[in-house]
């Protein structure tokens, strides 16, 4: 082999695996000792659990050797540590939850588990996913593995940076604004968003119930097509899943482009756009005209109300969600309680960090009674629009195509202190979101610098084959997804 376990990818894995030529206990042992080299300089995750994913490992070997088992089996993956892990605990980066132990797994989970894949540990993230960089972690910032210096993202950037820097094989995220897809274009690997309602939200500690999708993050777009396989599926314990036929997302892989056409949107090419973003873009969008697909001008006009629109849906349903953590029910309570008024205070106080605090606040004020119909109940009409640019752009094509990011990532602490301007680095990956859209962000140049880039393809709802498709063509016509950082 000229690659090192844990370089691999989880399709070459699997044929290894299945061949007999490597156990999982040894995939295991490759990916902890590359975890034990560079988490260091990372800080992609917030715990390792060893033991389990020995045992784990363990299992997956008993099951290969009956020649049982599918793609998943022995495969270590990272998982955010914001969806519940029975005996495990889930923090979501915050120290209110900081020793919360789940009785119970996410749906996701049981559906990896069924798959015994083998779990490396809780990656880190943004507090209750509030941030675009990592930066509000209460375990503190994750360092992007190309240049340590820079943020990776957020907020599944402790999944993003433990794909790219190979401290694990793939990894789960969430995407509540582009928390997947913004990572994802910043660490140089894919990150894909499912139609909202695809992949089952239960178990999914939640920040805004209804943006918030479950996605993989992963080296190639055929991990990212089998991770969705894994994941997908109606859940009759969410209310907000859709009971639909999940087709198999790898069979979209290798079809030509000839039938395509490609919404190129004037609103997402603006003034602020870092230049060698819009290059590199440009030159993955050729490429792919040049593979087959026609390329169409579409119009999404309500595009610049897409952030504040985001802000105060996403804030006022976090406000909502938020109000659990009290003290009383499970959680950080407070040692300075005078009376029970003064110990909700006190824990929330010292419970949340400065970022969620923000955003409970903005969440409660559009929420308060005398600015609802100013804030949100507007938010909500202009996400409707927002959405019907969509349903209008899709009638003249199949997918749309942007910059995942407007400019690559940024210095850590270079934004800490302005977080409007944070907030604005979120205006390409937010429609989706709103519109409750799949999108994926796959690697598509560098900055002089070394920093990768990202292109966002947008499709149609339950339309991810088409989106993998396009996907899937770039990736096998360039380079750029088999470029890693040298961290050692």
């Amino acid at each position: 082999m000229d690659k090192e376990l844990y370089q691999m990818t989880i399709h070459e894995l699997y044929r290894l695996l299945r061949d007999k030529k490597v156990s999982s206990q040894e995939i295991l042992h490759s990916v902890f000792s590359r975890i034990d080299a560079v988490e260091e300089k990372t800080h992609a995750y917030i715990a390792l659990t060893r033991d389990v994913a020995r045992q784990q490992a363990r299992d997956a070997d008993e099951k290969l050797s009956k020649n049982e088992g599918g793609y998943l089996t022995g495969i270590p993956l990272g998982i955010k540590d914001i969806l519940c892990t029975t005996g495990i605990a889930t923090t979501c980066g915050s120290k209110i939850l900081e020793n919360f132990i789940p009785p119970y797994d996410a749906t996701v989970i049981q559906k990896l588990k069924s798959q015994t894949a083998v779990f490396t540990g809780k990656t880190n993230m943004d507090e209750f996913a509030m941030g675009s960089s990592n930066e509000n972690s209460f375990f503190g910032p994750t360092h992007n593995p190309w240049d340590p210096d820079r943020v990776p993202g957020g907020s599944s950037g402790g999944s993003a940076v433990a794909v790219a820097a190979d401290e694990c094989i793939a990894a789960l995220g969430t995407d509540t604004g582009g928390s997947i897809r913004q990572p994802a274009s910043y660490c140089g690997v894919v990150g894909l968003k499912p139609t909202y309602g695809r992949v089952s939200r239960f178990g999914l500690i939640a920040y805004a119930s209804s943006l918030d999708q479950v996605g993989p993050v992963t080296k190639d777009v055929e991990d990212a097509a089998i991770l969705l396989n894994a994941v997908s599926g109606y859940d009759t314990n969410d209310s907000t899943s859709i009971n639909r036929k999940v087709p198999d997302f790898t069979k979209a892989l290798g079809r030509d482009l000839q039938d395509l056409t490609i919404g190129i949107p004037k609103q997402y090419f603006i003034e602020g756009l870092d230049p060698a973003v819009e290059q590199a873009v440009w030159n993955a969008i050729r490429e792919i005209e040049k593979q087959g697909a026609v390329l169409k001008d579409v119009n999404l006009p309500h595009t610049e109300c897409a952030v504040p629109v985001y802000y105060l849906i996403a804030t006022a349903e976090a406000s909502s969600n938020l109000a659990r953590y009290d003290g009383v029910k499970y959680g950080y309570r407070s040692s300075n309680e005078t009376s029970l008024l003064k110990m909700y205070e006190q824990t929330r106080s010292e419970g949340f960090g400065p970022e969620v605090k923000r955003r409970i606040m903005l969440g409660t004020y559009a929420l308060s009674a005398g600015y609802y119909d100013a804030y949100y109940k507007k938010a909500s009409q202009v996400r409707t629009l927002i959405q019907q640019d969509f349903v209008d752009a899709y009638t003249r094509c199949d997918l749309i195509i942007t910059p995942t990011a407007p400019t690559p990532a940024f210095k850590i602490g270079e934004k800490a202190n302005d977080p409007l301007n944070m907030y604005l680095g979120d205006i390409f990956t937010v429609p989706a979101n709103l519109a409750g859209l799949p999108a994926i962000s796959v690697p598509c140049g560098f900055t002089d610098a070394g920093l990768p880039i990202g292109l966002q393809i947008i499709g149609n709802l339950f339309e991810e084959e088409k989106m993998l498709q396009c996907a899937y063509c770039h990736e096998q016509h360039t380079q750029w997804h088999l470029q890693k950082p040298s961290l050692v």
